[in-house]
C-alpha cells in the first residue's frame, strides 16, 4: 500500500525542531543495528532514511512526515566510539532534550541487532524512558541474517531477559523480508 512519506527536516539544535503538532515516533538503537534500513522497510521506501555501511553517521534528528498524521524521527545512533567524544556529547544533549520536552512524542522505538547482546545502552536508554514515562517499543533487527533455529532461541532469551526488566515483548524484523513490519505498524497505530 502506498504511503506518502517526505522528509521534513535535520535538526541539529532544538530550535530546529518541526512544530509539534502531529504524533510523533522515534527510532533509537545503538550505531549501525538497520535503523535506518528499518524505517525505509517500515514505510515502504528505498531510501527516505540514508543508510550507510559506515556506523555513526545520522548525527541530526531527522523528521519525516507520513501521511496526515504522524511524524517519524530518527534518532543519532549510540554507542559508536568511532566518533569524537565532543560530537557524542552534543548528540546526547540534543537527544535527551527532544526525549524530554517533545509533548507529541508518544512512543520510541528501541532497536537492538538480535545477533548481539542487549548492551548497556539500550538498558540506559530504556531505563529512561521508563523514568520519563516514554513507552518504548522494543525491536530484534537482523533475524534474517541467523537460522529459523538460532533467531528463535535468541528472540526468547532476549524476551526472557526483556520481561524481566519489566519492558514488554520485543518484536523480530527484518528490513530485508519485511517480517515485523505489520506487527511494528499494529503497535504504532495502537499508541499513536
Amino acid at each position: 500500500m502506498p504511503m506518502e512519506v517526505s522528509f521534513l527536516k535535520s535538526a541539529a539544535i532544538p530550535e530546529q525542531f518541526p512544530p509539534s503538532d502531529r504524533p510523533e515516533i522515534a527510532f533509537a538503537g545503538r550505531s549501525n543495528v538497520g535503523k535506518s534500513s528499518l524505517i525505509n522497510r517500515l514505510i515502504n521506501s528505498q531510501n527516505i532514511a540514508r543508510t550507510s555501511s559506515r556506523p555513526g553517521r545520522t548525527r541530526s534528528i531527522n523528521f519525516f512526515s507520513v501521511g496526515k498524521n504522524l511524524n517519524l524521527t530518527d534518532l543519532p545512533g549510540y554507542g559508536y566510539a568511532g566518533v569524537p567524544l565532543n560530537m557524542r556529547r552534543n548528540w546526547k544533549k540534543l537527544v535527551e532534550t527532544y526525549l524530554k520536552k517533545r509533548l507529541n512524542l508518544k512512543a520510541v522505538v528501541v532497536i537492538i541487532d538480535i545477533r548481539r547482546k542487549l548492551g548497556e545502552g539500550d538498558l540506559d536508554l530504556l531505563n529512561w524512558l521508563k523514568v520519563f514515562q516514554i513507552k518504548p517499543i522494543i525491536v530484534l533487527t537482523k533475524v534474517d541474517k541467523l537460522s529459523k533455529s538460532e533467531a528463535r532461541r535468541r528472540f526468547d532469551l532476549f524476551s526472557k531477559e526483556l520481561i524481566k526488566e519489566e519492558f514488554g515483548l520485543p518484536i523480530a524484523f527484518s528490513a530485508k523480508t519485511g517480517q515485523g513490519r505489520q506487527e511494528l505498524w499494529k503497535k504504532i497505530n495502537e499508541i499513536v
